[in-house]
């Protein structure tokens, strides 16, 4: 069975070999702050300049999941509160989490066809940080890279976090342009869950450390000091880290990937124009998702397509939320071979 769900996504096949390495080189019971954890978490920085881009001075933090950075976000990085941009379910809860913790969180809720024009943005002096969900998993769209690039421009004094949790690892992103970024590694990294990653500009960290804030379980203050040495705060995920590690030794520079991703989804986008029984969820291209499409259709047809689609080897991702029963949602992320992803094209094209 071939996996195109959204998250988890399927696996890379040489994880079977990454594992039996870490058992025979003792990984499993590595300590975290051990020389092998300090040097894996060294390279793990290493690689990240050299594969994705990631800027020298800007810092890489490991936690749990992309859901953990939201709450680390309000506890470490903002004092007054955020102001949230989003389309779906997942901006929405992310909203929803940082309300909990600053009463005084603000949120603008746009139409993920439409957008949103940049210099119609008002966002309240007070508010520390403009939070930008760049693929919305739930509905299939982004916001587009070079608009993150104009509200940068725009408000030059804020923080800007970006939630990449889909696309992170799958399209080129250029960190300079925002403070905070931060993914899972159960999507475009083809790894298993339980591993996620924040980075941190020298911005960020200059605010982390002019709020203080101490005391909690994940508090930046202590995982920077921690991770000062290559260490983490707590026992993080070994054998996960191991596994990106290895990972991002075999996958080509980001470049690469981002021109296949892109290339690949257009191909599926001219299916679906080609096809009177597929609609594309977002019908705007420029706010469609490049790593997630979404396909919307009758419901009868869409409970169909995906039953025949699993009786070919084929496993669709189902629609979200309000979207679950008239919408299926198919995953481009680099850990699909051309094999597999031609079999999926070739399936959309004779269904």
């Amino acid at each position: 069975m071939i996996s195109f769900s959204p998250g988890p996504s399927q696996v890379y096949p040489a994880l079977p070999q990454y594992f039996q390495d870490a058992y025979n080189h003792h990984v499993l019971s590595a300590n975290h702050r051990s020389k092998m954890f300090m040097n894996m978490y060294q390279e793990v920085i290493q690689l990240f300049q050299e594969k994705l881009h990631l800027p020298a001075d800007y810092r890489l933090l490991f936690t749990s999941s992309a859901t953990e950075n939201w709450e680390i976000i309000s506890q470490s990085l903002t004092k007054e509160g955020s102001y949230h941009l989003y389309s779906g379910a997942f901006g929405k809860k992310w909203f929803d989490y940082a309300t909990n913790i600053l009463p005084h969180t603000a949120g603008f809720k746009f139409s993920a066809d439409e957008g949103f024009q940049v210099n119609d943005l008002d966002v309240p002096e007070a508010l520390d940080i403009i939070a930008i969900t760049q693929n919305e998993t739930a509905n299939a769209s982004q916001v587009p890279l070079h608009v993150i690039e104009e509200i940068r421009s725009k408000f030059p004094h804020k923080l800007i976090a970006v939630d990449t949790t889909s696309s992170m690892g799958g399209i080129e992103l250029d960190f300079h342009q925002a403070d905070i970024w931060f993914a899972s590694v159960q999507k475009c990294f083809g790894l298993p869950s339980g591993l996620g990653i924040l980075i941190l500009s020298p911005k960020a960290l200059k605010k982390a450390s002019e709020i203080g804030e101490h005391g909690r379980y994940n508090s930046v203050s202590f995982m920077v000091e921690n991770a000062d040495n290559y260490q983490t705060h707590y026992t993080p995920n070994v054998l996960g880290i191991y596994f990106l590690m290895r990972l991002l030794k075999d996958v080509e520079e980001i470049h690469f990937l981002d021109k296949r991703t892109r290339q690949r989804m257009q191909e599926l986008e001219n299916i679906v124009a080609s096809k009177d029984k597929y609609r594309y969820l977002i019908k705007m291209p420029e706010f469609r998702s490049r790593t997630v499409l979404g396909i919307s259709g009758e419901e009868s047809l869409i409970g169909d397509i995906k039953k025949d689609a699993e009786q070919h080897g084929i496993l669709l991702g189902s629609g979200y939320g309000g979207y679950k029963t008239t919408s299926f949602r198919v995953a481009n992320f680099p850990v699909i071979s051309d094999e597999q992803f031609k079999k999926l094209t070739d399936y959309l094209k004779e269904y």
